[in-house]
């Protein structure tokens, strides 16, 4: 079931099942390619020889790279191993990467196609629904750096996005959780009859159990939508793209104060309501959006105020690295209400005073 969708010559479809045809989309896609595939050691335990063997009797068989688990590996030095690892195996630019994982596999596995040799195509094959929804779809690639998130990276669109809604079955329910979150933003940047529906059907989303393969595909398939109809008109963030960041730079200040204790969703929930609370003050938005927005996260399980032990002051201060600072001044995306940002005469980034930041996560 493709959700017929191009970008930047990417083929973006969701199948249930769909890993086990991956050999075969994959040579449709870039024909004669020797196929280098990396996940980190948890997903490939789950998923590593399923991928493999979708590839038949290709020859020279796949070669699998693995790296430790979780957010602390996107660095410089991961992604110089897994590049001096395609040299010494005689890899050229022959080879099509693909990036078997969730957001932080993406992001690493997407910087490691987009430099060596200079570039070499890239396939996505998320197992997270955060992945599914978002990390794997616009091309942004990268790493972190000791003074903040995906401050060393590039764009390199995939060739393929191939997301399998079956492989969410063995997500743990956190993991769930962080990319409901990003589904939740989507709503309210664009589609509030979208959010509706995401409030309505919580528990069917979040059943792990015995999940509902049409709620899944529904879900998978209109965040994708959203995500593509944005990217679509400015790859590079000069303007409108910058509305995906909603939530997104207090966010990331947080991952970064506690050393990605919290993770991405999480942290995009409470970033989410933050920003609502500043589009309020600054008379951006009605009173009430925040609650709504913070309503839905709550039952979603997600987290909708700080951290114990974490101050506001240190959020300002962390705000301050963040790639989307211009001039030394920090911008935000904002919302003006359900499915409509603030911002439009400004590119879509609005500049807030420390103070007005500040007293929004002390209202949380």
């Amino acid at each position: 079931m493709p959700v017929g969708l191009t970008l930047h010559g990417a083929q973006l479809e969701v199948v249930p099942g769909g890993l086990a045809s991956l050999g075969q989309r994959v040579a449709q896609r870039v024909p004669g390619h020797r196929v280098a595939i990396i996940a980190d050691q948890a997903v490939a335990q789950f998923y590593g020889a399923p991928a493999i063997a979708a590839f038949g009797s290709t020859t020279p068989a796949p070669l699998l790279l693995t790296f430790p688990a979780g957010e602390a590996q996107k660095t410089r030095q991961t992604w110089g191993v897994l590049s001096d690892q395609l040299v010494a195996a005689g890899c050229g630019r022959d080879t099509v990467l693909v990036a078997l994982g969730g957001g932080v596999t993406g992001d690493l596995a997407g910087f490691v196609a987009a430099t060596f040799l200079r570039g070499i195509p890239l396939v996505h094959v998320p197992t997270s629904l955060l992945a599914m929804i978002d990390s794997s779809i616009g091309g942004k690639t990268g790493v972190d750096t000791p003074a903040g998130k995906n401050l060393v990276g590039a764009f390199h669109h995939p060739v393929l996005v191939l997301a399998d809604p079956r492989l969410l079955s063995t997500l743990p329910p956190r993991e769930l959780r962080q990319g409901l979150a990003e589904a939740i933003k989507h709503g309210v940047i664009a589609d509030p009859a979208y959010f509706g529906w995401i409030a309505a059907n919580l528990r069917q989303i979040l059943d792990t159990g015995s999940p509902d393969e049409a709620t899944q595909l529904h879900l998978v398939r209109r965040s994708i939508e959203i995500k593509v109809q944005v990217v679509r008109q400015d790859e590079r963030e000069g303007g409108l793209r910058k509305i995906l960041n909603f939530g997104h730079t207090v966010a990331h200040a947080i991952e970064q104060v506690t050393a990605y204790g919290v993770s991405h969703g999480e942290a995009v929930a409470i970033g989410m309501v933050t920003e609502a609370i500043i589009a309020e003050r600054l008379h951006l938005a009605p009173r009430g959006l925040a609650d709504q927005i913070a309503t839905v996260c709550d039952a979603a399980g997600l987290p909708v105020r700080l951290p114990a032990g974490i101050s506001p002051a240190e959020v300002i201060t962390a705000t301050r690295t963040d790639k989307k600072a211009r001039a030394g001044q920090v911008e935000y995306a904002l919302p003006r209400a359900l499915g409509e940002m603030a911002g439009s005469e400004t590119a879509y980034g609005v500049r807030v005073p420390d103070a007005d930041v500040l007293r929004a996560l002390e209202t949380l």
